[in-house]
């Protein structure tokens, strides 16, 4: 964390403002009569801009750098929630939500590229844990702000206005080494979903079930008739319980096959939905219940990460990362809208049912890949069994376009050295193998069969045939 100090603050003073902002319309909303279908839109045109940002995020990187970026990113974020105390016009939240959504993924991508640049990789973990914990801890701390304020007045927005603003002193001032620009990437969700069908599955259903949560879980708690500190209660519990749930999981993870385990939080998703669902709600009960359901919504994600880059190659990570990112997006854009639907119609609790019922389809649906998967595995006699692979090979560094091509060709001269030396010791071992008469005429022609190999070059390097082979 001591490397990273100013990237940390940034995030959390960020990651606080936004996460007041999201509870404080839906909840505002709700205080004066609007459906529940226009809150989960809002939710969904914030997610929409968070997928749409990536482009516009890589060209303004691209063109001005990592720290202007972030200032003016931060900047639009900051002039659209104060736009919102300027009218309550729903079609102007709607396009104000959008554009949040824009230039929040700027900044993302902003501290994300950072630090996984400049992140040693065996510390990288850690830099991105401390990463975590900013973003939940600062998500606690906008629940906390907004209980102070019951009347929902204006106040929560200038603190949001407020933390926005501080948050672009850290990055401003800071005097670390500049991340050099991205280099742009394509993402085939097609060949991604073949590689990693399971994860991918998966991570849309994660982005229905939290996207639904974050939108939606404030007006679910008001319509059950908790008053504003005990709405604040409900969210950050959940939150928290999110944050404590990483590292167990990830322990677990490391033991147990992640298939499994995203499929055993389906269930457990499925079972506390039900209870939220049927069972009369009370602030006490329903804080315990969300705590539980937090525990396991939130460790879909990195499961889901996890599990597909088990399944890809190093060159196809950076890749795999962005498909997930889209997929968990599009999922929470949609589940927003989709559950602020059903809502309307069969009241609040509907949520958690509808939830309970996605749990179930998920279920079966990973189940069935599951078993896919397994029939088509090849039999044993397909593979090959090697020791190494190629980045553990001399080879290796004729294949990296970092290394000089002077480098490389001594490189290439060992492993010819190697090739002679384990030829020498084939032919004195075929020797021994053999009876005196027919092992010295046999030792005979092939040292001549040598020697003519080596005068014939001129040298004791290898013969242009070798090199070629190699």
């Amino acid at each position: 964390m001591k490397s990273f100090p100013s990237l940390y603050f940034a995030n959390l003073f960020l990651i606080s403002g936004t996460g007041l902002l999201t509870t404080y319309l839906a909840l505002y909303l709700g205080q004066h009569g609007t459906s529940t279908f226009w809150i989960g839109l809002m939710t969904s045109f914030y997610y929409l801009g968070l997928l749409l940002g990536s482009k516009l995020g890589y060209h303004l990187i691209k063109s001005v750098g990592h720290i202007r970026t972030f200032a003016a990113s931060t900047a639009a974020v900051t002039a659209c929630v104060a736009a919102h105390g300027v009218s309550d016009n729903i079609y102007l939240w709607l396009g104000l939500r959008l554009f949040v959504g824009l230039g929040m993924m700027c900044n993302y991508m902003v501290l994300e590229s950072w630090l996984n640049e400049q992140a040693a990789p065996e510390s990288r973990g850690r830099v991105f844990s401390f990463y975590m914990i900013t973003s939940y801890f600062g998500m606690i701390l906008g629940q906390y702000a907004l209980s102070q304020f019951p009347e929902l007045g204006y106040a929560p927005l200038f603190l949001v206005c407020m933390a926005l603003a501080l948050g672009i002193i850290p990055i401003s001032v800071t005097r670390r080494i500049h991340p050099k620009p991205l280099k742009p990437i394509q993402v085939s969700l097609w060949n991604y979903f073949k590689k990693a069908p399971q994860s991918l599955t998966a991570i849309l259903f994660a982005g229905i079930i939290n996207g639904s949560f974050y939108g939606l879980g404030p007006t679910f708690a008001k319509s059950s008739g908790f008053d504003a500190s005990q709405i604040a209660i409900f969210m950050s519990v959940t939150i928290l319980a999110g944050l404590l749930a990483q590292w167990p999981m990830g322990f677990l993870s490391d033991r147990i096959r992640r298939s499994i385990l995203i499929r055993t939080n389906a269930i457990l998703i499925g079972v506390t939905s039900l209870s939220l669902y049927f069972l009369p709600v009370s602030p006490y009960y329903a804080f315990g219940l969300t705590f539980i359901f937090g525990l396991f919504a939130f460790t879909l994600y990195p499961l889901c990460s996890a599990l597909a880059n088990s399944r890809v190659d190093d060159e196809d990570r950076v890749g795999v990362s962005s498909a997930l990112l889209v997929l968990f997006g599009a999922g929470a854009a949609l589940g927003s809208a989709g559950n602020a639907q059903i809502m309307a119609y069969f009241g609040h609790q509907a949520l958690y049912g509808s939830i309970a019922v996605l749990t179930a389809l998920m279920f079966m649906l990973l189940t069935y890949i599951n078993s896919r998967q397994k029939v088509e595995q090849p039999d044993t006699s397909d593979y090959v069994v090697g020791t190494s692979d190629v980045t553990n090979s001399p080879l290796a560094a004729t294949m990296d376009p970092r290394i000089e091509e002077t480098t490389a060709h001594d490189q290439m001269l060992v492993v010819d050295e190697h090739q002679d030396d384990s030829n020498e010791q084939a032919d004195n071992m075929a020797n021994d193998l053999t009876n005196p008469m027919q092992g010295e005429l046999f030792s005979s022609q092939s040292d001549d069969s040598h020697s003519g190999s080596n005068s014939s070059n001129g040298s004791n390097e290898p013969s242009d045939t070798h090199k070629q082979t190699l």
